[in-house]
């Protein structure tokens, strides 16, 4: 838990950032970051040490990415509430979530981790297979770590006043 804690603090996530993260032009196009963010890993094949330009761009893109777009209109879309369920996620030592929610969201986030490393390991050493293998795997365990914080938004919004405000 003190991992999410410590990333959550990086990204700096208050009321209205979150707000605005529940876009899903904001969802998507950081779900999207991924395959940009290899690829300026890997070009330091041919950049050398200039390589830390495009990767700073992608990082610098990731931080201010839910901070560009408006908050939307309607918030009952799977992106909105795959955000919804990240907070009810990164809220669980104040409000406990489901055993079955906790299992298979931990499980998930690790196999979504260690294949991201891996990734980007596969890019540094620009290893073709482990950078599009680990990347994959990555991408299709945050994928369905979102579509369970759905699922976990849903189990738990009309067990918090706060979390059930969100929705619009």
């Amino acid at each position: 838990m003190r991992i999410a804690a410590s990333i959550a603090r990086l990204f700096a996530m208050d009321d209205t950032t979150w707000a605005r993260h529940a876009s899903p032009w904001s969802v998507w196009t950081r779900v999207l970051s991924l395959p940009p963010l290899l690829a300026a890993i890997w070009s330091h094949a041919w950049l050398g040490w200039w390589a830390v330009v495009p990767i700073g761009i992608i990082v610098l893109w990731l931080w201010l990415n839910p901070r560009l777009f408006a908050p939307p209109e309607h918030t009952d879309t799977w992106a909105s509430k795959a955000t919804f369920g990240e907070r009810v996620w990164l809220n669980r030592a104040s409000v406990p979530v489901p055993a079955h929610h906790s299992r298979i969201a931990t499980l998930l986030t690790a196999l979504s981790g260690i294949s991201f490393f891996a990734a980007v390991y596969g890019a540094a050493i620009n290893n073709l297979a482990l950078t599009a293998g680990a990347g994959s795997l990555s991408w299709l365990a945050k994928m369905w770590f979102a579509d369970r914080m759905v699922w976990l938004y849903e189990d738990m919004k009309d067990k918090n006043p706060i979390y059930r405000s969100w929705l619009r």
